[in-house]
């Protein structure tokens, strides 16, 4: 069986900052030492020292995928596979195929090239990271529909930061390098504003200093299932979500992936039924935990608090995650008022975080 690919992301904050010039500098300098080096997709915006930088580097024809009368161009996976490079370059990881192509998303695509044994070094912003999403929401006011699993990136091999301050990306920006100037101006007034490119950015610094951090006692695990056997986890944490179906649920869930993935945790989301099962919001929500490759579990009980608990204490849980209800008059969330006092009062030697949840979620709809 066929070794499997290596993957380095180029990561960045902002568009504009570097990040298709970096991946197309490192293109050529692995084509002058030797290496087969094909680009599978990038995406220049109009920059031309971005276009000028792909001269020189084969190029793996796009696929034109019909859709609603019109023509697109994709990423030709099956293509790269048969001309099977060294290396294959890929710009806009996060990036949603056309309706009509075989996979959804571009990622999974690099999956394919990685597990035919291909090197992929691939570009994207922090914003892009599945457990941020909602934190990019509150800072900025615009929510990612693009988004990027964290046992994903947790795949990669090598991480890269291509740093540029907020002042000179605006900079840049003014000066029609990033984009024309019409639409520059709208950028300034939604994306790129100060405040808001100052916080992605430490965001970004953050991020790659954790997978440094990983990525120090030795190579890091092909999946995360690896990650999670091979780590020594400070005081073998394990993270039980609370999964309901409340809009609040997909906030919680993304907040207690990230803490898992920075104590090296293993994370179970639990839902909890009986008699006439699940609602289907809940349903959703759980789908939303897998795709994150969290454990899920449904518990049947009619005493919910009861039961979190018991799974907690059989599971040796030692952190417990629980929505915020919010304050109503209704019944039910009345109940779920005194679920977490109940489940306050019982896990007496287990961390019970209750999260609140300021802009409500729109459920699993993340792309």
């Amino acid at each position: 069986m066929e070794a499997a690919g290596k993957l380095t992301i180029i990561l960045g904050y902002a568009a504009g900052v570097g990040k298709t010039f970096r991946m197309l500098v490192e293109g050529h300098a692995l084509l002058d030492a030797g290496r087969d080096v094909v680009i599978g997709y990038f995406e220049p915006h109009g920059r031309s020292d971005t276009i000028a930088k792909a001269h020189g580097l084969e190029m793996v024809p796009r696929r034109i995928v019909e859709y609603r009368g019109r023509r697109f161009e994709e990423m030709d996976t099956e293509a790269i596979v048969v001309r099977h490079p060294q290396i294959c370059l890929v710009d806009e990881f996060p990036h949603t195929n056309v309706p009509g192509c075989a996979r959804n998303k571009r990622w999974e695509d690099v999956l394919v090239l990685l597990d035919a044994g291909i090197d992929v070094i691939t570009t994207m912003n922090i914003q892009h990271l599945e457990s941020l999403n909602d934190q990019v929401r509150e800072m900025s006011g615009v929510q990612v529909r693009e988004t990027v699993p964290d046992w994903v990136m947790k795949r990669a091999d090598e991480m890269v930061l291509v740093d540029l301050t907020p002042g000179a990306l605006l900079n840049r920006l003014d000066r029609g390098v990033v984009y024309s100037r019409d639409k520059a101006q709208r950028a300034k007034e939604n994306f790129f504003k100060e405040p808001t490119l100052a916080a992605l950015r430490e965001m970004a610094l953050r991020q790659t200093a954790h997978e440094v951090d990983l990525r120090q006692d030795g190579e890091e695990p092909r999946s995360r299932e690896e990650l999670l056997r091979n780590a020594a986890p400070a005081e073998h944490e394990r993270i039980l979500i609370h999964v309901t179906d409340s809009p609040a649920t997909v906030g919680l869930i993304r907040r207690a992936r990230r803490v898992a993935d920075y104590l090296r945790a293993e994370c179970f989301a639990v839902a909890v039924g009986h008699g006439a099962g699940l609602e289907a919001a809940t349903e959703r929500h759980l789908d939303f935990a897998r795709k994150l490759h969290i454990e899920t579990r449904v518990l049947d009980a009619e005493d919910e608090a009861e039961a979190l608990v018991g799974f907690a204490y059989t599971n040796a849980i030692t952190q417990i995650f629980l929505s915020k209800p919010q304050r109503s008059r209704i019944p039910l969330f009345a109940g779920r008022r005194n679920l977490v006092m109940k489940v306050i009062r019982a896990a007496k030697d287990m961390q019970v975080t209750v999260v609140a949840d300021r802009h409500v979620s729109r459920g699993a709809e993340a792309h």
